[in-house]
């Protein structure tokens, strides 16, 4: 029997059945469904593509996965050199994994290992986001600060490790001022907190942690597994602000396969880069590197650059905002709208109970959680698909 995340399975709804995917649609026996959230954020180019299927039967011909210990191959030294060439500044050093939640662990492991390395023992803490979300490994939850997610760790109380504040100036200072000589790192889903409920902030919060962090000794990690690609409207935050260490999943291999990266700057490789082996990062996922995802990766950001998807994340920031521009609801709270996300946020959950059901039979999959009603559509959906999406989120506000 399948165990299912985030479910009471004892009360738990029966799940649509899948039988096909193609393009922005998913099948069930009786249903056509948009997929308005990308299977949690990561099928940016939709389901059967064709050159994404050919990369990964082309692979597959040679090899599905071998190890990187002690060996290596040509799809993860050529997505390596590709993410070097095509991220921003000095982030040219790939740490693969398996899933986003691992590559988080890691870049906070790089962290604290780098200044023990150092011999700065004291640099034990992290500095993190109020309603932050970073995965669900045990290091993870302790950085993030979601009780819907992470009730678990409140039998280890709260971490001595950790400090969590809201993203306005103020208290980032006076966190800095308060707790720079034990910070390690600071980590932020830049500008777009996904399962925190997407809530959004300005560039200006982030200009400042770097100037902090650069003021202090601090490490910057910025958690890209949901806003990197373009989810946010830009390519990258880190093309904006550049942190030491990057964290990439989700989208990186188009949603085919599980894979992650966390790429260090210079600074931060030179730090493990000695002749003393307890110097070294002692990590080895076994699937990092796997073949086919490097391969699916590859040809994933040559279609985000050859058809130009920024371009398409704008269209649909566009149509996103004529479209929910002005509707309104006494039980809407807010509606936010960033790039290829649109977020409304109601004052109770209740107010949309049963909003899964109701989309399902106007054609369209949606998964709310908690008091938020959103869509992170794939970048190749078509403006009446993306009408509709919008259309029956304002239909049940209209007749419910």
């Amino acid at each position: 029997m399948i165990w299912y995340p985030y479910e009471q399975m004892k009360t738990m709804k029966t799940p649509y059945k899948i039988v096909d995917a193609q393009g922005v649609n998913l099948y069930t026996e009786d249903q056509k469904l948009i997929d308005s959230v990308s299977s949690w954020w990561s099928v940016i180019h939709g389901y059967k593509h064709p050159e994404l299927n050919a990369a990964i039967e082309e692979q597959l011909k040679k090899f599905a996965h071998v190890m990187l210990g002690g060996l290596t191959h040509e799809p993860a030294q050529k997505l390596s050199d590709k993410l070097q060439s095509w991220l921003p500044g000095d982030l040219d050093y790939c740490f693969f994994s398996d899933s986003g939640s691992v590559a988080v662990e890691v870049a906070l492991k790089m962290a604290l290992q780098y200044y023990m390395n150092r011999g700065e023992t004291q640099r034990t803490m992290a500095l993190a986001l109020t309603r932050a979300y970073h995965g669900d490994t045990f290091k993870t939850m302790e950085i993030g600060d979601d009780e819907d997610y992470h009730f678990v760790l409140n039998a280890y109380g709260k971490s001595q490790y950790v400090a969590h504040i809201p993203t306005e100036i103020p208290a980032l200072e006076e966190a800095f001022e308060k707790y720079h000589h034990r910070l390690n790192c600071f980590i932020v889903e830049p500008l777009l907190q996904g399962a925190g409920g997407m809530q959004m902030y300005d560039v200006s919060f982030l200009k400042r942690a770097r100037e902090l962090c650069d003021k202090y000794g601090v490490l910057l990690i910025f958690d890209e597994v949901a806003t990197g690609f373009g989810r946010t409207g830009n390519r990258f935050v880190a093309d904006l602000v550049l942190p030491d260490i990057l964290v990439l999943g989700k989208a990186l291999t188009g949603g085919y396969i599980g894979h992650a990266v966390t790429v260090a700057s210079h600074k931060v490789y030179e730090g493990f880069y000695d002749d003393d082996p307890t110097h070294a990062l002692m990590h080895g996922p076994t699937f990092m590197g796997n073949a086919l995802a490097c391969s699916v990766a590859l040809k994933s950001i040559e279609l985000f650059e050859n058809q130009d998807y920024m371009s398409k994340i704008r269209r649909i920031e566009a149509i996103t905002r004529r479209e929910m521009e002005g509707f309104t609801d006494p039980r809407i709270k807010e509606i936010r709208i960033m790039g290829g996300c649109v977020c409304v946020e109601v004052y109770d959950a209740a107010s949309i109970r049963g909003y899964q059901q109701f989309a399902y039979e106007r054609g369209v999959f949606s998964r709310p959680f908690l008091n938020y009603l959103y869509a992170m559509v794939p970048y190749v959906i078509q403006e009446h698909e993306l009408v509709q999406v919008l259309e029956t989120m304002k239909e049940w506000f209209r007749t419910n």
